[in-house]
């Protein structure tokens, strides 16, 4: 059994699966957890993220809580704990190589899928939504040869 570890990122959760969403301060963690939010997923975490053999929730002080920058941190309701599905590892368009890695790679503190996402694009979250159903197989993901 792996001791808990507390990183800096979001969690959200659609159903049993949770997307951990990492990246430097400023990348839009606290945004797209509030277009998730918006979009029907389960808060789970921001800012800070307790991971502990596979599953995410919040430091005690801080469940429930989100930072919504120009209107301030919004108490609502949350989730307690999710199994991690993927990590989505925010970069800016600067930080995609000029061509995007053949799916996942895997992300080292949780063991999972992780993916690049851009949180700034419009379709961030349905992209996030892409990556639950390609980890659930619900959809799959294709290597270049079979296109």
């Amino acid at each position: 059994m792996n001791d808990p570890v507390q990183i800096h990122a979001s969690c959200a959760a659609r159903h049993e699966q949770g997307i951990l969403l990492v990246g430097p301060s400023g990348a839009g963690k606290s945004d797209l957890l509030l277009r998730l939010v918006d979009a029907g997923y389960d808060l789970v975490a921001d800012d800070r993220v307790c991971v502990h053999d596979g599953w995410a929730s919040a430091p005690p002080r801080l469940a429930g809580l989100l930072e919504v920058r120009g209107i301030g941190i919004i108490r609502m309701g949350w989730r307690e704990r999710v199994r991690i599905a993927a990590v989505a590892r925010l970069v800016t368009p600067q930080g995609y190589a000029a061509r995007l890695p053949r799916g996942p790679g895997c992300d080292k503190v949780t063991g999972r899928p992780e993916f690049l996402l851009d949180p700034a694009q419009p379709s961030a979250v349905a992209r996030v939504g892409l990556v639950l159903d390609c980890v659930a197989g619900r959809a799959h993901l294709l290597d270049e040869g079979q296109v």
